[in-house]
C-alpha cells in the first residue's frame, strides 16, 4: 500500500478490515445422553412437533429412524383421515358451486351472480327478438321460443336419431320428417341460435 500514494489522514488506514478473529467451533453432541461423538444429523422431536429436532450421530440417527413410526399410537380411521387430509396438503378446504351462500374468512355471503360457481337458482333463459321463420323452426323441433343452446342441440339430437332412415328401416315419411328437422335446425345455427 505504500507504493500506492495514499497516505491516510489519522495515522490509520480505513480501508482495510483487521482479519476476524476465528470463533471456537462448539461441537454438538450426540442427543443420546451415554454417547460422546457429535450429533451432525437431525431427526424430529415427535409427531406432535416436526419442527423441533433432536441431533444424534450417524449410528443413533439410523437407529432411531428404524425405530421411528409415524403413526404409532393411531387408530385405522384416524389413519384414513390422515390419509385424505393428506391430498390437500393438510389444508382446510371446501366445495365450490350449487351454493349461494359461500364461506369467505369465517363468513358467509351470498354469490347471487355465480362468480364462484353455479347459483341454485334456475337456468336463466335466454330472452330473444325471433323472426317468424326461427319460431317456425323451433316449433319444428317442439320446443319453446325461450329454448336455451343445450336443449335446441339436444332436440336435434333426439330427432335426427328417431326419423333417421337406418332407424326406420327406409320409411319416406320418416325421411321427409329428418330434412324438416335438418332444416329447422340450419335455419337456427345460420341466426347464431346454436
Amino acid at each position: 500500500m505504500a507504493n500506492s500514494g495514499y497516505k491516510p489522514r489519522l495515522g490509520k488506514d480505513m480501508r482495510i478490515k483487521p482479519p476476524e478473529k476465528a470463533k471456537p467451533v462448539q461441537m454438538r453432541r450426540c442427543a443420546r445422553p451415554e454417547c460422546e461423538l457429535e450429533g451432525s444429523h437431525r431427526v424430529p422431536k415427535s409427531r406432535e412437533s416436526l419442527s423441533e429436532h433432536l441431533w444424534f450421530c450417524l449410528e443413533h440417527a439410523r437407529a432411531h429412524n428404524e425405530s421411528w413410526d409415524y403413526f404409532n399410537g393411531m387408530n385405522e380411521d384416524q389413519i384414513a383421515a390422515f390419509r385424505i387430509d393428506a391430498m390437500t396438503g393438510h389444508r382446510p378446504t371446501w366445495p365450490l358451486g350449487r351454493r349461494s351462500a359461500r364461506m369467505r374468512d369465517g363468513q358467509h355471503f351470498e354469490d347471487k351472480f355465480a362468480v364462484f360457481g353455479e347459483v341454485e337458482e334456475e337456468v336463466r333463459r335466454p330472452v330473444r327478438q325471433l323472426t317468424r321463420v326461427q319460431l317456425q323452426a323451433l316449433e319444428m323441433l317442439n320446443l319453446e321460443a325461450a329454448a336455451t343452446l343445450q336443449e335446441i342441440k339436444a332436440r336435434y339430437k333426439e330427432l335426427v336419431k328417431r326419423f333417421h332412415p337406418d332407424a326406420n328401416g327406409g320409411d319416406r315419411g320418416a325421411e321427409e320428417r329428418l330434412k324438416k328437422v335438418i332444416k329447422a335446425y340450419s335455419v337456427l345455427r345460420a341466426a347464431g341460435l346454436t
